[in-house]
């Protein structure tokens, strides 16, 4: 089933979601369509990396109305208490709380183990436990690690790189667990270099595209890490957030108990996005056109290519991406042309 009959079904039927990690990017995302779809929305974040500026922004495009079927948690995975009253009666759970960065996990492996596994195990047993129909986590192409097969397809991976690739390695495994030892429906989405609006553009961990971004529009030469011909396949948040509902209310039997990759299925070079964005930024500030980039060294954990084949999320859950890396960045640094200028001042 394609995604717009998706919104037509659930717009007359609403339902209870859980979204966890929902004052950040991808899970303020998720907040906006689904309040766009009339659906009733569970939020629980403890606001390590999410802000509440997202939220705030989600509540300003929503309305008032819409507002009033969310309800925000301030609370924390690793708390089993927590992830039990934000599941109570959910029909749908959207996991998306985690401590992402390859980086972040080699100088902390024991934070990002706390967050994403025994976070997750806590979300799981919730979940479980509020028999809810679908939980749909986020997942990571870091799993791959260092299998160097292009395109990347779902069950063939390498040895993981990086703390963080170990722990979402691990969800996918009590994932299956979960679902050969209680019958829970789970359903796993390995995410390929997800951007777009409300990206934070700071911090150590930022990513590299707000990251950018926010550099050339202060004047900066932006640092890529190696010679620039790294390679990734970047996904626009749409895209992101369409394979979350489509998985969340799949009704094919195949499709349960899946990991999926979530991406466009091309390959863009550093170069190439460092040169995407210096164009788009250029049209509203032309000082940005002369920016050159620098050079530094590779980075510890990193794959030196990552292309995803997206041929099972299409036939088993009607994905369609609609948005490249082209037209997708259109969007966002229209966004952002706009709204770096105060998120910025706000910390990562």
């Amino acid at each position: 089933m394609c995604i717009d009959s998706i919104r037509v079904q659930l717009a007359s039927s609403p339902r209870k979601w859980v979204v966890t990690g929902v004052a950040g990017f991808i899970g303020s995302a998720l907040l906006e369509e689904l309040l766009r779809l009339g659906q009733t929305v569970v939020g629980l974040d403890n606001f390590a990396t999410g802000h509440s500026r997202n939220l705030e922004d989600v509540r300003k495009l929503a309305g008032d109305e819409a507002w009033q079927r969310f309800t925000f948690m301030e609370g924390d995975i690793r708390s089993l208490d927590d992830c039990r009253r934000a599941c109570e009666g959910a029909d749908y759970v959207l996991h998306q709380a985690a401590l992402g960065s390859v980086p972040r996990s080699i100088n902390d492996p024991i934070t990002t183990n706390q967050a994403n596994i025994d976070g997750f195990l806590n979300m799981l047993v919730a979940a479980r436990d509020a028999n809810v129909k679908r939980f749909v986590y986020a997942g990571s192409s870091s799993t791959y690690g260092d299998h160097p097969a292009l395109p990347k397809m779902e069950d063939t991976i390498g040895r993981p790189l990086s703390p963080y690739a170990v722990t979402k390695y691990v969800n996918e495994l009590y994932a299956d667990v979960f679902y050969r030892t209680y019958g829970m429906g789970c359903i796993g989405l390995r995410y390929f270099n997800v951007f777009g609006r409300r990206q934070d553009p700071n911090g150590a961990y930022a990513a590299v595209i707000p990251r950018w971004v926010g550099e050339m529009l202060d004047g900066k030469s932006p640092v890529i890490n190696g010679d620039g011909e790294t390679s990734r396949d970047f996904c626009y948040i749409d895209n992101t957030v369409q394979a979350n509902i489509l998985a969340a209310v799949a009704d094919n039997p195949q499709a349960a108990n899946q990991v999926y990759n979530v991406a466009f299925g091309g390959r863009t070079t550093l170069n190439e996005l460092f040169r995407v964005i210096r164009d788009g930024l250029s049209q509203y500030s032309p000082e940005v056109a002369s920016i050159e980039p620098g050079y530094g060294d590779f980075r510890a954990g990193d794959v030196r290519h990552s292309q995803a084949d997206i041929s099972k999320a299409q036939r088993l859950l009607g994905y369609r991406p609609r948005y490249d890396v082209y037209n997708g960045m259109t969007e966002c640094i229209g966004w952002y042309a706009k709204h770096i200028r105060t998120w910025g001042g706000q910390g990562g």
